[in-house]
């Protein structure tokens, strides 16, 4: 992706870092970061962290734009990361309410999930949104959703026996069943198209929010870190969970503002998809990692409450934007 504009001094000092290859670090970055950390009123809503962390985690994904791949594995850069981790995770856990399982960890999962009625974004979009708000949500959407599955994937060589192939059974289906034209990234790429908007990976990072890195930096943290990896099971239960009922709206929205199906597509996909996904990633995939390691009961339940808050946060504030009429972006669409 190309390199985002910076949004504060973190930010801006390890995009010049990043660009200039390996090597030592800028004396001031590690100042600079701890300084940022400590000053930082909310750090889930915090544009100059947020963005590093995207930046750092984005170096696993795809890469940069002008950076040269070998930074990846530079220690200094992770022990600068592990600083924003720290700070990032210890506001999850403040800000999360722990679940706990009264019985097996499925049903504490679908009950975690029947008690998430927050504002709807897509009751919004299938009743009321007009074309430039969905091009929105779109937008907003992007940043996770052109690189789909990719964060949980990390998840797999992590598990094992009937864990790890329930997470296979769902992931193929999101890699398209081997079918290249039909990997969800891509269909959602086509939907952007349809909107005359840049399907390119990243091409929206400077318009979006804070708390949209967040969603995708929950995700990356989770997955990239071995003892988080009852969360980002948890995280993927909850996911999968709660997308086929606003699929189905979101579709239905569409269809309303007289767009054609190339536009439902993807989320007339998750309709039917979602619907058989929730059931193996509840059962098979949660359920069986708790049965092989009950230790990991309640980071699987805190994985699934993170997804909720950090989601619920995130597409709250967009519902709240268009109800008073006002863009959920930092900046127009041309």
């Amino acid at each position: 992706m190309p390199m985002p504009e910076a949004r504060g001094p973190v930010s801006a000092l390890l995009g010049e870092w990043l660009l200039a290859g390996p090597g030592e670090r800028p004396a001031s970055v590690m100042g600079e970061v701890r300084r940022a950390v400590r000053r930082s009123e909310s750090l889930l809503d915090d544009d100059d962290l947020q963005l590093s962390l995207f930046m750092l985690y984005e170096l696993h994904y795809g890469g940069i734009a002008d950076v040269d791949d070998r930074v990846e594995w530079d220690p200094q850069l992770l022990e600068l990361r592990a600083v924003v981790e720290a700070a990032f995770e210890a506001e999850l856990r403040r800000t999360v309410r722990q679940p706990h399982a009264r019985r097996g960890v499925s049903e504490a999962l679908f009950e975690l999930v029947r008690g998430d009625d927050g504002p709807s974004l897509s009751r919004f979009v299938e009743t009321e949104a007009s074309l430039e708000q969905y091009s929105e949500v779109l937008v907003n959407r992007s940043i996770y959703t052109l690189k789909e599955a990719d964060p949980h994937s990390w998840g797999i060589p992590r598990l094992h026996t009937r864990a790890k192939a329930a997470l296979v059974e769902i992931q193929a289906d999101e890699y398209g069943g081997g079918r290249p034209d039909r990997l969800h990234a891509t269909i959602f790429a086509r939907c952007m198209e349809e909107r005359d908007l840049d399907s390119s990976y990243g091409a929206y990072a400077d318009h979006v929010h804070a708390n949209v890195f967040a969603s995708l930096n929950t995700m990356s943290m989770f997955g990239l870190h071995r003892r988080l990896r009852g969360a980002i099971v948890g995280h993927l239960a909850a996911y999968e969970m709660t997308s086929s009922l606003p699929c189905r709206a979101y579709a239905s929205g569409i269809r309303r503002l007289g767009l054609g199906p190339e536009a439902s597509d993807y989320f007339d996909e998750h309709v039917e998809a979602d619907a058989v996904h929730e059931q193996i990633a509840a059962r098979d995939l949660a359920g069986a990692l708790a049965a092989d390691e009950p230790e990991l009961v309640d980071d699987i339940l805190f994985g699934a409450a993170a997804c909720l808050t950090v989601d619920g946060m995130l597409w709250g504030s967009v519902l709240q934007a268009f109800t008073e009429g006002r863009s959920s972006l930092r900046l127009a669409l041309s």
